[in-house]
């Protein structure tokens, strides 16, 4: 423990400054938002505060004695800190401290490379796992002030204390002195430390999402008279949902809102408040904030609208919302969002502006556009779609769709994800959660905005490329659409149909022409289609219902498109009633195009308790091609589910520390720069990824001398940018094999590049040339890329990405994604490459990728890939300082 009597010079900390990125928002356990930030002189009197409340057993669990107030001398000591030897954090609610953690680098011990950590925790405020996150930050503030152990004394019966440190995932060694426990663990994040931040990540964010979705009680604040208002629409839609709780009107000039008692401010309610609606002009907000800090509400929803989507100062009153609703404790849906539903009996809310809300079901559904919203709620009710949960988050300053997607992860209610998304706050998190999450239930997305993000989101969203977005959802298992039409196409056969076993489809009708169609659209899909079976339009109820059956019941098939439409009036509910009963006793899906009708038909539905469509009802199409695409999506995701998890393989021969060494002295103090070609090939020989042997030469003689050591045959190539990468120019000069033809290529390309340096380079073995790259991307933080060399593959932009690291797995699926893969396949006769070699190599360059994140733009060009293996001949690396705060890495935080 720091001796409180230690009054070592702290004055000249009095002027230090602490990186931005350690200011942030972060999440308890409960779901509350709690800001943290490091401590100042200013703080002096919250510390004063804080210590004061603090209880006598706490202070002498935390200083080892009764130390009932705080000295000057001691006062000072703790709120001046250089934020380099001596950092310490405060956790605020609102203006008030409720927790502090701090850190002191012991200089007097070993090589100065240790430091005592310590931190206390408000009495009100114990169990909400703010040491924990205490922990987190000052671990991650001490890594890069290149700390590497902490030690920490606590006492023996300090039993909380004690599970923080055991349960962070630390390695952890004890020794016991006279009662007191001191503990030493380094601080690397190691694979156990991240899977304990993540779970607890998952579990808070999910929490704060409970609180939004399942309040026991909520306020509508701006509660109107008037029905053209949105105070009045969200209050008559949460009494006519019939809200299980208590719904409170807030209006200061009404006694009541359509008969409901109502209050002159959120204060004044009697009872407690899980959520607050907020209906109110954007300019009055900052008062309502404080009334529900007053209040301990958990939640807010605004639907008031005038913030980012009116342009800048919109974008600063926004952003000042969520800085306060954080301040106060509280998640924010909104603003400008048309509000949040769960259809649950148990809750039954409908805090929306939609006024009626489809039946209830096992989807969850999330949409970043509020005037959308509407159209989707309706057209889901059209198709007797039914949904468990809704979120429309309008501008999302702060609750997203990762947050939902951790939400729903747990949620018993839920069984299908779809989401809607305009753009993307934090696409790295995404892809982690959504490859969680789809293991266990499918994910549904379709992404608008390709060619713009909409002016709300600008500042909480990211720009991507079409091809990035495929490829983060492809590797995620997350099942990518087109229009809405289709999210709804695959809602209905994921929500009410097991996932087909394979890709063998039957298809049974009584129209040929349709039949026909279902047939062509399957195969184009990559189905395999068995003969339809063609009924013919006079077919009996009984006919239908055999083949139907018969289809089921054979080992050759895996799922079944059923044609039904007459070619003249007649009693539809014999076929139906064949297509329910063949549907409820099999593990096999059946969709249909029935009387061209579209979602979940009443004739079709197989009804729960509360007369709500279940599993077992069968989907209807109104044509067969959209049955089929969305036959072979659930195909597609059921291969990708039953996948085996693959993990991320480091080859062996890599040393990450050499490496870490030349990045930091090629770096020193500068802004980052290309690496010389020479220096390139260095750091790729620390990962096991060696560049063919080169050598520089500035003359004739030097280029023979250089030809002559490497030994014949050899390649002479330009080096001027212009000329890499590029042999349609002229650029290079390959299988010489005397002295006099290097002269001769030395003379010629130096004239023709007007660069007296050149390269003199070893002949590879010849092969497909291919492109492995890595760049830095500002919201996935890197990603890797693969393709065939040559412009042609440039301008098409063939090429495949994925995000690092990338698993076994998603290495040997970047291989072959590129429409050009066949080439190293052996298309059309063409030797076969050593893909094996490829796919090694694609995981040494994602190791170098993601431990080095210095390194901001990496090119290998060309690849030649062979039946021998694949050699590089060329590498351009760019370094530069590390992003500060890179995107979901370190300790949490909200975005």
């Amino acid at each position: 423990m720091t001796d409180l009597n230690d009054t070592a010079d702290a004055t000249p900390a009095a002027h230090a400054q602490f990186p931005p990125h350690w200011v942030v928002d972060v999440l308890a356990t409960d779901g509350g938002a709690v800001h943290l930030r490091p401590i100042t002189p200013a703080d002096a009197d919250r510390l004063i505060a804080f210590h004061a409340k603090l209880s006598e057993r706490t202070r002498y669990l935390r200083y080892f004695g009764p130390y009932p107030t705080m000295s000057n001398r001691d006062l000072v000591r703790f709120t001046t800190v250089d934020h380099h030897n001596r950092v310490a954090f405060v956790a605020v609610l609102g203006d008030e401290i409720i927790a502090v953690g701090r850190y002191e680098r012991l200089l007097e011990v070993g090589d100065g490379n240790s430091a005592e950590v310590a931190f206390v925790v408000a009495d009100a405020h114990q169990g909400r796992g703010l040491g924990s996150i205490l922990l987190e930050h000052l671990a991650a503030a001490a890594a890069e002030n290149g700390l590497t152990m902490f030690v920490a004394e606590v006492l023996a019966e300090n039993r909380s204390m004690l599970s923080v440190f055991r349960e962070a995932g630390y390695q952890v060694s004890r020794s016991f002195d006279g009662g007191v426990l001191r503990l030493e663990f380094a601080i690397d994040p190691t694979e156990a430390l991240v899977n304990v931040r993540n779970a607890r990540e998952r579990s808070a964010e999910a929490r704060s999402v409970r609180n939004l979705l399942s309040p026991q009680s909520v306020a509508v604040i701006g509660a109107s008279t008037d029905d053209a208002k949105v105070g009045n629409a969200v209050l008559r839609n949460l009494l006519g949902a019939g809200f299980s709780g208590p719904v409170y009107p807030v209006n200061a000039e009404r006694r009541s809102v359509r008969g409901v008692r109502a209050y002159p401010s959120v204060r004044d309610i009697p009872d407690d408040v899980d959520l607050a609606v907020v209906a109110v002009p954007a300019e009055a907000i900052d008062s309502v904030l404080d009334d529900c800090l007053a209040k301990g509400v958990k939640a807010l929803v605004v639907v008031s609208a005038g913030f980012s989507e009116t342009g800048p100062d919109g974008s600063q009153s926004e952003r000042r919302l969520v800085h306060a609703a954080r301040a106060h404790g509280m998640r924010l849906v909104g603003p400008n969002a048309l509000g949040v539903a769960n259809t649950s009996p148990a809750v039954r809310l409908n805090a929306t502006l939609a006024p009626a809300l489809p039946p209830a079901g096992r989807v969850g559904f999330f949409c970043q556009s509020g005037a959308l919203g509407i159209a989707i709620l309706d057209e889901a009710a059209r198709r007797r779609l039914g949904l468990s949960t809704f979120v429309s988050a309008g501008n999302r300053a702060d609750v997203s769709g990762n947050d939902l997607l951790q939400y729903w992860d747990s949620d018993p209610e839920t069984e299908v994800v779809l989401l809607y998304l305009e753009s993307f706050g934090n696409p790295r998190k995404f892809s982690r959660i959504a490859r969680r999450v789809a293991r266990n239930k499918p994910i549904v997305a379709v992404k608008s905005g390709r060619h713009a993000v909409p002016p709300a989101l600008a500042a909480t969203g990211v720009e991507i490329d079409d091809s990035i977005v495929s490829a983060l959802f492809e590797q995620a298992g997350v099942v990518q659409v087109g229009s809405i039409a289709q999210l709804f196409d695959c809602a209905v056969i994921f929500g009410y149909q097991p996932l087909p076993a394979g890709p063998r489809l039957a298809v049974v009708g009584n129209s040929t022409a349709l039949g026909v169609l279902a047939a062509d659209a399957a195969r184009s899909e990559g189905l395999d289609v068995r003969d339809p079976v063609d009924l013919g339009a006079q077919a009996t109820p009984e006919e239908f219902a055999g083949a139907v059956t018969a289809a089921i019941d054979s080992d050759d098939v895996d799922s079944v498109i059923a044609v039904f439409v007459p070619p003249v009036a007649m009693d539809a509910e014999p076929y139906a009633k064949a297509l329910r009963e063949a549907a409820c006793d099999t593990s096999k899906p059946i969709v249909s195009t029935f009387l061209a009708a579209e979602g979940i038909p009443d004739l079709l539905a197989v009804r729960g308790p509360d007369g709500s469509p279940v599993r077992g009802s069968v989907p209807s199409y109104p044509g067969p091609e959209r049955a089929a695409l969305a036959l072979a999506r659930a195909w597609r995701y059921a291969q990708w589910k039953t996948r085996p998890v693959s993990k991320v393989v480091r080859p062996g021969g890599i040393d990450a520390d050499r490496a870490a060494r030349l990045v930091d002295t090629w770096l020193g103090d500068g802004e980052g720069r290309w690496l010389s070609d020479f220096e390139a090939a260095e750091l790729l020989a620390c990962y096991g990824v060696p560049v063919i042997e080169f050598a520089a030469a500035t003359g004739e003689d030097e280029a023979v001398a250089a030809a002559e050591a490497l030994g014949f045959p050899v390649a002479v190539k330009a080096t001027g940018e212009q000329w890499r990468h590029r042999p349609d120019l002229g650029g290079v000069r390959l299988d010489l094999t005397t002295a006099d033809s290097v002269r001769v290529a030395y003379r010629d390309l130096a004239a023709a590049s007007g660069e007296p340096l050149l390269h003199v380079q070893k002949m590879a073995t010849k092969g497909i040339g291919c492109v492995v790259a890595v760049q830095d991307d500002p919201s996935f933080g890197s990603l890797i890329s693969f393709g065939l060399a040559g412009v042609i593959s440039d301008l098409l932009g063939d090429r495949a990405y994925r995000v690092l690291p990338v698993t076994e797995d998603e290495a040997a699926e970047l291989i072959d994604a590129p429409k050009a893969a066949p080439l190293l396949s052996g298309y059309r006769s063409a030797p076969t490459v050593d893909k094996a070699a490829l796919v090694e190599l694609v995981q040494r360059i994602s190791a170098l990728g993601d431990d080095l994140p210095e390194v901001r733009e990496l090119v290998c060009e060309p690849v030649l890939a062979s039946a021998s293996g694949a050699v590089v001949t060329d590498a351009r690396v760019r370094i530069g300082p590390e992003p500060s705060g890179r995107v979901d890495l370190g300790p949490r935080r909200l975005r």
